[in-house]
């Protein structure tokens, strides 16, 4: 789908996963019960993902950019309610990078096939382009530009990773399954080939 075939129907749905991704990010300021562990269970993986599933590879993707945009004008909507443009700097800038890719992943999957596995193939290949995207660029800050930790290494950049790990597949498998049944009952939001 071009952008000059995009209704305002579709607009208004990007708009508002990037406000959904917006309140994902920082949901533990609502819910502080959502910190396990001191780590805090965000729900961007989630919101990248049923973007991608619920509006496509093009509109998905382009609700992950204006979020994207959003807090590197400056608005508070990336994590602890930081924005601005010395984001891209942050050992965690690649993560919101990666929700683009991810949102573009798992629509075009789903713009193949629109069965319940093909939402959970899809779901799965977001989130481990999310991973990936943004593990290998936090070791690539530390290592480079940002202070690393002492003793850092790859291998500890993806232990790292193992915390949320099993929360994401599952919320992951989840915006599958949701987005899934919003096709099934809304002929409003329809992919587009």
């Amino acid at each position: 789908m071009s952008a000059k075939k995009f209704r305002a129907i579709d607009l208004c749905y990007a708009g508002m996963f990037a406000a959904l991704m917006a309140i994902g990010t920082n949901i533990t300021s609502i819910a502080p019960f959502l910190v396990v562990g001191g780590v805090p269970i965000t729900l961007q993986t989630f919101f990248a993902v049923l973007a991608g599933a619920v509006l496509g590879s093009m509109l998905g993707a382009l609700s992950m950019v204006a979020y994207m945009l959003i807090g590197l004008l400056g608005a508070p909507v990336f994590a602890q309610f930081s924005g601005g443009f010395q984001t891209v700097v942050s050992p965690s800038f690649g993560f919101i990078l990666s929700f683009i890719a991810a949102a573009y992943a798992t629509g075009k999957v789903i713009e193949k096939r629109q069965n319940l596995t093909a939402y959970f193939i899809a779901a799965i290949i977001g989130l481990v382009l999310n991973y990936f995207i943004g593990t290998n660029w936090m070791y690539a800050a530390y290592k480079i530009w940002a202070q690393a930790p002492q003793a850092f290494s790859y291998k500890m950049a993806w232990l790292w990773m193992a915390v949320p790990l099993p929360k994401d597949i599952i919320l992951s498998l989840f915006a599958g399954w949701l987005a899934h049944r919003i096709r099934a009952v809304s002929p409003v939001i329809a992919l587009k080939r």
